[in-house]
């Protein structure tokens, strides 16, 4: 048994859980396996009706690093904010009830914030499992996050999709407390963390490393819940769309993307306030058409010595490399002439 320090520890995991019986021990026993070992472990009872704390408290009979919290059903941002509440250590590092850690992601994480102090936060790559549950479009997914590492592909990517899998995130404590800490609302909660990080200037970065295997289930809450709904991902990331300085800098705005369901996404940045000068399609049947009375042109009308601030929408990823090659092509910087929206 290794016995509780009066110091406060290095990090501190936060782990909220519910009825998570099935997974949790085997979770428990990978956190406890860390190379880095001057954590604590806050693990929350949301109000489990299952043996989940029991698993808990039998961890934590041989772990004094590991301390329970039962404040009754909260739900998923209460129980994580009172984990953040009672973190000891400046360093928190999250982690859900149902993945594993690998056994070196304390460390690596740790090392990656100490080195490079202009970060406020960091994550790492995942590996998807159990193989037979992962579908084609969760795969493309994880695909494209791991390939966001660098603290600018975060900050030039971070309107397509969440770019940092939660469970992966390591940040400093003071950071997200002054923000508010997690907010609770129609909107996923994971996503509004890290844009509201964004739109304070806070840098983040991944471990180029897989360090959090991340379960894939069909009872997972961001599968069931309305709140992790395509459509709630789309009205938060808008409403911090319209809130980015380039889109306030004067230049004339421009949609890549000219189809139906595009311009039901960029509706709701146009519902803001914002009116394009031009909608950009490589459809023939839709160029030299209009788009509530703006023009709709090839992707060529782009290659112009004044440069329009581009958004492009279009989310099929193979497409989404064929519009990024163009732009390139024509002299835009991905961040300072366009972005991505998801």
């Amino acid at each position: 048994m290794r016995p509780m320090s009066s110091a406060p520890p290095l990090i501190s995991v936060l782990l909220p859980f519910y009825n998570a019986a099935v997974t949790l021990d085997e979770t428990l026993h990978s956190i406890r396996q860390q190379t880095f070992t001057d954590y604590e472990l806050v693990a929350v009872d949301d109000g489990s009706s299952d043996s989940s704390a029991e698993i808990v408290r039998n961890h934590a009979r041989e772990d004094q690093r590991i301390r329970l919290l039962q404040p009754g059903r909260q739900g998923v941002v209460g129980a994580m904010n009172s984990a953040l509440a009672a973190a000891r250590a400046a360093i928190v590092a999250r982690m859900d009830a149902d993945d594993l850690m690998a056994p070196t992601r304390l460390e690596r994480q740790y090392q990656l914030l100490s080195e490079q102090p202009q970060l406020a936060a960091v994550g790492s790559q995942v590996r998807l499992f159990p193989e037979d549950d992962i579908q084609g479009g969760f795969h493309e997914y994880v695909r494209w996050q791991n390939a966001c590492v660098s603290a600018h592909d975060i900050a030039d990517e971070i309107y397509v999709e969440l770019p940092i899998a939660h469970p992966s995130l390591m940040f400093r404590r003071d950071i997200v407390l002054i923000l508010g800490g997690y907010r609770d609302g129609p909107f996923p909660e994971d996503y509004d963390m890290l844009l509201r990080l964004h739109h304070a200037g806070h840098a983040m970065a991944k471990v180029a490393e897989v360090l959090l295997h991340w379960r894939e289930s069909s009872g997972r809450l961001t599968r069931t819940d309305p709140r992790y709904s395509r459509e709630a991902f789309a009205r938060l990331r808008s409403d911090f769309l319209a809130r980015d300085p380039r889109l306030h800098s004067g230049r004339p705005l421009v949609i890549c993307g000219a189809g139906r369901r595009t311009r039901q996404r960029a509706q709701l940045l146009l519902d803001h306030g914002f009116r394009p000068v031009a909608w950009i399609d490589i459809d023939p049947c839709k160029i030299g058409n209009a788009v509530q009375g703006v023009p709709v042109h090839p992707p060529t009308w782009l290659d112009q010595p004044e440069k329009p601030f581009v958004l492009s929408y279009v989310t099929n990823h193979g497409a989404r490399d064929i519009i990024t090659a163009q732009l390139q092509g024509m002299g835009y910087q991905r961040g300072r002439d366009y972005l991505m929206v998801g």
